[in-house]
C-alpha cells in the first residue's frame, strides 16, 4: 500500500511538469514569432531590429527546448 502512493505521486508530478513544459514552450515560441514578425503585424518597438530579431530567436530556441524537455520527461535523472 505504501509503495503505490509515491509511484502515483511521481506520475502526477511528471504529468504536471510535462503539461507545463509544453504550454510554456508553446507560449515562449509564439512570443518569439511575435517579436520577429511584429513589424509586419503593425507593432513598432523603439529598439534596433537586430536586438528584436536576436531576442525573438532566443525565445524561439528556448521555447523549442522547453517543448523537447516536456517530450523527454527526464525530470529525475
Amino acid at each position: 500500500m505504501q509503495d503505490e502512493a509515491p509511484d502515483r505521486r511521481t506520475k502526477g508530478y511528471i504529468q504536471m511538469r510535462t503539461i507545463m513544459d509544453y504550454g510554456m514552450g508553446a507560449l515562449i515560441f509564439l512570443l518569439g514569432l511575435f517579436f520577429i514578425f511584429s513589424h509586419k503585424l503593425g507593432f513598432e518597438f523603439n529598439v534596433d531590429d537586430s536586438y528584436r530579431y536576436g531576442f525573438g530567436g532566443l525565445c524561439i530556441a528556448y521555447g523549442i527546448w522547453r517543448m523537447y524537455r516536456g517530450y523527454k520527461k527526464n525530470y529525475f535523472n
